[in-house]
């Protein structure tokens, strides 16, 4: 290692300039050490220092002459570089001091001119003859391998940063999270003063940054950049490549954006944000000065955005399913459960202010006549029409949702009373007067509405049952018009949840009983057939009518169970009866099937195994069904239909005359009974249009070779205009009430006694 002249500073300034550039040295020993890629010095050590003898090969690796470099004594000092200085010297010094060989020294000195060139100086303390120490040794130039290793601890440390993100990705970080690190980690190894996320956000068809290092605190959320390829940020996503610019003031690609311009950006490199599932946005580095970026950086920055890709298409779908989960698919709007969950937010803020929120319940008036006539994909269609509608009426605070079917929920908060609240109710009804066009025609649709009030303290799902029951008073009251949840309402709500949970319990402490009416023929007077009917003898309330507990259980499905047990308990005693009486023609067993049951998929398997269990002959069980089961999905009702009338067993039409049976779905169902319907029969014989209607469905029932049963026959004029028009069978009180299975067998046994009747009392029918 060279002597220096900071050791040397009291030398002999002539002995300094009488320093050659070789040693004296014969032989071919000179020209072999010319031809060295190093440098060889020979130099003085301590404080007389001098350069003895620098190789030719100092002019190529530092851009010196040997004599220009060995005529000024400061001349390796003064290109030795300033970070260095004090390691490099306090290492000779200690050397020197101690007469021992130094290990290669590494460090950096300036060439010429002024870049700077690494070296490695192997040096070696030498005694001469008269003792002197001087240092023979060799520079070597060791830049690139420096640049080397610096590019290689570069990568390291880029492939360290990419995969410590991939980590905190996996660990659940979030993406505002990861975003941060990738700006931060990418400024840092770039060696760049600013980075940036930006997103593809499309409702603006722009970018908005998200996060970034060296820009204001005021710039994240809020700094929006456009697409296109008029921008670096848009043609950069438009290529879906990176994108470098060495030099902004020669770009002409695309415009410097004016934020990036106030920055004192010189140069950059963005690299696109893309997953699977599209673009999500692009992170960018710009540089404040004119760089170079190699693609060993490009390779970084793009890495750091494809994890920021995968963990962006994970959040996405996450949101879709959480937004799934909470939405409804048809509308987009909020679901029940989402509903139920900002109306506990919104019950909670009551209980801490002066305000009142309400919950309006709405219904599609006739939507169930829509979806059968015209069709589930136009039902389909309605409901995605008037989702908006009832959005448009409401405040943007509000919450609309569909809870299922043609319901929906609105919540509304911070509001003064109820007239605040009829009114959001009456502007949400003005929304329907416009015609919605469905399948090519407009029709008109009016809604009903239930409102209830809160004030703090309630519970979310009594508030929706509320409302509900609101609702349905305004169906009550004529539809197209809405109602206020008041006491009285409250206690119809409350009888009829007793009555649900009294239901329930019902079956199982055997409160259900069957009554028995008979069907008659009205030329033999006989009975032919006995019409099962379902009574609930209520410990407490005594008999509860059938209509006052069949809808509850159709919508809390109770009612598979209770016409389980009715077809089993009916088919059973028909069989008892049969059983008794080998030797006479044997009266079929009629039963009751709500719409419910006929939907059920499996009905006819069910009925053949009451069948089978009870040993009852198919052709001795009716199964009756009213004409609004005939409204729902014709093609399934006419495959559950034929399936039964596969069994043996006999399939009658009750109520007819009610409904929207039309004469088409008379001739494609295997029917084998019409009941006229009650209505029709009270006015036989003093109301010439009824007398009409059922003169009409007798002679439609025997040109379609089906049999009649006159419903709600009470007096002996209606028997006798019955018998007129053709019809063949009867039921009613002139004949008998429904009355219980001990009784049904008495008249069995000793014959009906038909001048017994007595006056029928209201409300007693089916």
């Amino acid at each position: 290692m060279a002597a220096r002249s900071e050791f040397s500073a009291a030398g002999d300034e002539d002995s300094r300039r009488g320093a050659t550039s070789r040693p004296a040295a014969g032989g071919e020993y000179p020209v072999i050490l010319d031809k060295l890629p190093a440098i060889i010095y020979v130099a003085d050590a301590g404080d007389l220092g001098r350069w003895h003898y620098v190789s030719p090969q100092i002019e190529a690796i530092l851009g010196y002459t040997p004599e220009q470099w060995c005529a000024d004594p400061q001349m390796w000092l003064k290109r030795l570089h300033p970070e260095d200085r004090d390691r490099v010297l306090s290492h000779e010094r200690d050397s020197v001091v101690g007469h021992t060989d130094t290990t290669a020294l590494e460090y950096r000195l300036h060439h010429r001119d002024g870049h700077i060139v690494w070296i490695r100086d192997d040096a070696k303390l030498v005694h001469d003859v008269s003792g002197a120490l001087h240092w023979h040794g060799v520079l070597s130039d060791i830049t690139e391998r420096k640049k080397a290793e610096a590019e290689l601890e570069r990568r390291a440390a880029q492939q360290s940063a990419v995969a410590r993100l991939g980590e905190h990705a996996l660990e659940g970080a979030t993406t505002a999270e990861l975003m941060q690190e990738a700006v931060t980690v990418a400024a840092e190894i770039l060696g760049v003063e600013t980075t940036a996320v930006l997103e593809l956000v499309e409702e603006i068809d722009g970018f908005v940054m998200r996060a970034g290092v060296g820009w204001p605190d005021t710039a994240i959320d809020a700094y929006h950049a456009p697409t296109g390829i008029a921008s670096h940020a848009g043609y950069t996503l438009v290529k879906r490549a990176p994108v470098i610019v060495n030099d902004w003031s020669q770009e002409t690609r695309f415009k410097q954006s004016a934020m990036l311009a106030s920055r004192g950006a010189l140069s950059g490199v963005t690299v696109p944000i893309v997953g699977s599932g599209g673009p999500y946005g692009i992170l960018g580095a710009q540089s404040l000065h004119l760089r170079q970026y190699s693609p060993g950086d490009v390779d970084f920055l793009q890495s750091l955005a494809n994890v920021l890709a995968d963990a962006l298409e994970r959040q996405a779908t996450e949101d879709r399913i959480r937004h799934s989960a909470l939405h409804d698919p048809l509308t987009g709007l909020p679901n029940r459960v989402l509903f139920l969950d900002r109306l506990d937010q919104a019950l909670a803020r009551l209980r801490r202010r002066e305000s009142l929120c309400a919950i309006l319940f709405l219904d599609l008036d006739h939507f169930k006549l829509v979806n059968d006539s015209l069709g589930h994909q136009v039902g389909d269609d309605l409901l995605a029409e008037a989702a908006p509608r009832i959005k448009q009426a409401v405040r943007m605070s509000d919450t609309v949702a569909r809870f299922g079917g043609d319901e929906f929920g609105i919540l509304l908060e911070d509001i003064s009373g109820e007239h605040e609240a009829s009114q959001m109710a009456e502007r949400i009804a003005s929304v329907f007067t416009r015609p919605f066009v469905l399948a090519g025609s407009e029709h008109f649709v009016t809604t009903s509405i239930g409102i209830a009030l809160a004030r703090g303290g309630e519970v979310a799902e009594e508030l929706i049952r509320d409302a509900d029951a609101a609702m349905y008073r305004a169906k009550e009251h004529g539809r197209a018009r809405y109602e206020l949840f008041d006491e009285v309402m409250r206690g119809r709500a409350m009888a009829r949840l007793r009555v649900e949970n009294d239901l329930r319990r019902a079956l199982e402490r055997n409160e259900l009983v069957l009554d028995f009416q008979p069907v008659v023929s009205l030329r033999e007077h006989s009975i032919v057939s006995l019409e099962a009917l379902l009574r609930w003898r209520h410990p407490e309330r005594g008999i509860v009518p059938p209509a006052e507990f069949i809808p509850i259980a159709e919508e809390n499905g109770l009612i598979e169970p209770i016409g389980r047990w009715v077809l089993e308990e009916a088919c059973r005693q028909a069989s008892v009866w049969h059983r008794d009486r080998p030797d006479v023609a044997p009266v079929t067993i009629s039963v009751n099937l709500s719409a419910i049951q006929v939907a059920k998929r499996g009905l006819a398997d069910t009925v053949a195994e009451v069948l089978r269990a009870t040993r009852l002959d198919p052709g001795a069980l009716s199964l009756e069904i009213t004409e609004s089961v005939m409204l729902r999905d014709a093609d399934a009702l006419k495959d559950t239909l034929r399936a039964l009338k596969a069994l043996g067993v006999r399939l009658v039409l009750d109520d007819f005359g009610t409904g929207y049976a039309s004469l088409g779905y008379l001739t494609r169902l295997p029917l084998d009974t019409l009941k006229v319907d009650r209505s029709f029969v009270d006015g036989l014989g003093t109301e010439p249009r009824d007398t009409a209607i059922t003169e009409a469905i007798v002679a439609m029932s025997r040109a379609l070779s089906l049999e009649v049963i006159g419903e709600g026959v009470e007096t002996p004029l209606q028997e006798a205009e019955l018998t007129r028009l053709g019809c063949q069978f009867a039921q009613g009180f002139y004949f008998s009430r429904p009355v219980s299975a001990p009784e049904i067998t008495l008249m069995l046994d000793r014959g009906p006694s038909w001048t017994a009747l007595r006056a029928p009392a209201d409300g007693d029918q089916r």
